[in-house]
């Protein structure tokens, strides 16, 4: 009870249970929707939703600091392609932020002459670039994961010819693909902490994708999607110890 307490006396506890009460109802909407005797529970969740949305606009509205924070401590990375991904990752997630920020004035009546559609897909071009780069952190943090994964099993080898795990180059095709999964598997096993942020950010995208049209998907995908990186983000901010470090 104290660690709920705890994670709810924090603004990105409650903004991750926002986020996945709204894609819960994203979701929910997409499998109700087909039957007409559902009628009334599908408006009661496209209610619930816009609510919690609106009420997760107010909890963003600090993220700019926490973006620019974000971007100074990216900075000071000592890896390379780490610290150029993250720090234009970040960059570009504060002017998300802060068109994200318009749009909330905008919709409170404040700002009424700004072009809500234009806007949005300014904001969803950043938010995904944001994400495309914070996955090709991951995916060179991952890379360097299986290499060493890799290089671990071949200190503990008897012999050259020796392939436990099947790590080594097969020569049919298909057992080669099979050895590259395992290795990756054992990669994310031993980095919890990547594994996550890896899932998050993939699942994150996939709603610029679709706002964007670059990959159009339906609001199950998106619902699903955002569900699972919103439990990703709850693990995150309940266990700080299972966040990805900045090395």
């Amino acid at each position: 009870m104290d660690a709920f307490i705890r994670f709810t006396n924090q603004t990105q506890g409650r903004d991750r249970l926002f986020r996945a009460t709204q894609y819960t109802c994203t979701l929910l909407r997409y499998l109700l929707e087909p039957k007409a005797d559902n009628e009334k529970v599908v408006m009661k969740l496209k209610k619930l939703e816009s609510s919690v949305s609106t009420g997760r606009k107010w909890f963003r509205l600090g993220n700019v600091v926490h973006a620019l924070q974000a971007t100074q401590q990216s900075v000071r990375a000592t890896d390379l392609v780490p610290r150029i991904c993250l720090t234009v990752a970040s960059l570009n997630r504060v002017i998300y932020f802060i068109r994200d920020t318009v749009l909330f004035v905008r919709s409170t009546g404040l700002a009424s002459g700004v072009n809500k559609e234009k806007w949005r897909r300014w904001a969803a071009r950043y938010y995904y670039y944001s994400l495309l780069l914070s996955l090709v952190r991951d995916l060179y943090e991952v890379s360097l994961q299986m290499k060493q994964v890799a290089h671990d099993r071949a200190k503990r080898e008897k012999s050259p010819s020796q392939d436990t795990l099947g790590y080594s180059v097969a020569d049919d095709e298909t057992e080669w693909l099979q050895s590259l999964l395992l290795l990756l598997f054992h990669s994310l096993k031993r980095h919890p902490p990547l594994f996550l942020d890896t899932v998050k950010n993939f699942c994150d995208i996939l709603n610029p994708l679709d706002q964007l049209g670059i990959y159009k998907s339906n609001p199950g995908i998106i619902g699903l999607g955002g569900l699972v990186s919103s439990v990703a983000g709850i693990i995150t901010v309940a266990y700080p110890q299972m966040k990805l470090k900045t090395q």
